[in-house]
């Protein structure tokens, strides 16, 4: 009994500890970064190398698995947050680590105000933090400072925060299908007590949301992605459901020749392209994105064109564009897999978006070329098998995590005993 416990205890931290390859790239397309377990890695796109991460702030060094990454709309600053439950807030001129913020929980999500005025980050108990940035922008390393309480989802992971373009609402989504829109207040630090309306109609766990707007409609309208296989477009002033997109039946369609009716598949990320309707999407298992078009007059969603990537197991873990290009970055892997020795695995690929065409570049046409590839991937080549074994660690790790289960009394009481979510001591 003893040695089938110590067994169970084993699996669950090995899919605790798996976590998916992440990508964000400046919105001017000066830098690019990637996620790999604990490892952070940047590349300086406008001089060409590798860049080295400055930490001095008052707070302890990273050693568990990165959940979030992201640059803020102007470009002055990073975030990287995760499982070791620290928020690291970065400089992105000097890649100097600015505060280093503890977290109770383990942080899920984070999203940084429009005028860098203030971080918020989530984490997997529902808890949305703030954090006032005042005096940040001056480059001095701050003192390690608490998050103040915002708003709560009652014990449900959030699995994404954005605030909205215009800066009035943040936005939390969360494992029991729903999304919150809350009135972001004038003063924070006080919490935010009046919720503007709540999005419901997914039926399982929301992975991901991003904003679709034009020059003409600059609020635009939400985006989000579910375990349920579907895209929805919100009015998120009045919760109201505008569409949704079904892409389960192309995606199967796609994988597979038989006649079968299509499984149900994850969305796993949203990028809107920027001044444009159009939208790219990635798809748990699915070697390849869809870009979705979005009509925001007549409020429709559309899969105006399906870009499969051929030759590899490349399978997009996420995806990210800049306000300055239409290149659309990936990148596929993941850390801390099962039966290996090696921390982590990447493989990073580009697509030209444009209106009319789209084009996969070549590893030696994308900007940065093998000298980025060698600083964000390790090494240029990577097996097949070693990606395909990433996908469905990520595959299976998110399912463990995101998918409601049932468990006996006796099960509860073994899974309380063995968590590392325990409230660090200050």
């Amino acid at each position: 009994m003893e040695e089938e416990s110590h067994t169970e205890e084993v699996e669950i931290q090995n899919k605790l500890e798996v976590a998916p390859a992440l990508i964000s790239v400046h919105p001017s397309q000066k830098s690019l970064a990637v996620a790999v377990g604990s490892d952070l890695r940047v590349f300086n796109l406008i001089e060409n190398r590798p860049v080295s991460l400055v930490d001095e702030s008052d707070g302890p060094s990273r050693k568990e698995s990165i959940r979030a990454i992201r640059y803020s709309a102007s470009g002055k600053l990073f975030v990287s947050a995760g499982d070791d439950k620290l928020v690291k807030i970065w400089s992105t001129d000097s890649w100097r680590c600015l505060n280093t913020v503890c977290s109770e929980k383990r942080v899920s999500a984070v999203a940084i105000s429009s005028d860098d005025s203030h971080v918020c980050y989530a984490d997997k108990f529902g808890v949305v933090w703030v954090i006032e940035l005042d005096g940040i922008n001056e480059g001095k390393t701050l003192p390690s400072k608490k998050g103040a309480l915002l708003l709560s989802h009652y014990c449900s992971i959030i699995t994404s925060l954005e605030f909205s373009p215009d800066g009035r609402y943040i936005l939390s989504a969360d494992r029991d299908f729903k999304i919150r829109v809350t009135v972001f207040p004038k003063k924070p630090l006080e919490g935010a007590h009046e919720i503007q309306s709540f999005c419901l109609g997914h039926s399982e766990f929301i992975t991901c949301t991003a904003f679709v707007s034009t020059p003409e409609l600059t609020q635009g309208y939400l985006m989000s992605g579910s375990g349920d296989s579907t895209v929805r477009l919100w009015d998120i002033t009045s919760g109201s459901l505008l569409d949704t997109c079904e892409v389960s039946t192309v995606a199967g369609h796609l994988e597979s020749n038989e006649s079968e009716s299509p499984t149900q598949v994850t969305v796993t990320d949203i990028c809107a392209i920027p001044n444009s309707s159009l939208a790219a999407v990635a798809i748990q298992s699915f070697q390849g994105i869809f870009l979705l078009s979005c009509d925001l007059t007549a409020h429709t969603l559309s899969i105006r064109k399906v870009i499969k990537i051929p030759g590899e197991s490349f399978i997009p873990t996420s995806i990210s564009v800049s306000a300055s290009s239409r290149l659309l970055w990936m990148v596929s892997g993941a850390s801390n897999l099962p039966g290996s020795n090696h921390p982590g695995f990447s493989r990073v690929r580009v697509i030209s978006c444009l209106e009319t065409e789209s084009s996969i570049l070549e590893d030696e046409h994308i900007p940065g070329g093998t000298k980025l590839l060698e600083q964000l991937q390790g090494k240029v080549p990577i097996e097949e098998s070693v990606m395909s074994a990433a996908a469905e660690a990520v595959r299976a790790a998110m399912s463990s995590l995101l998918m409601k289960k049932q468990y006996s009394e006796e099960k509860r009481e073994f899974r309380k005993r063995t968590r590392n979510d325990k409230k660090t001591t200050q």
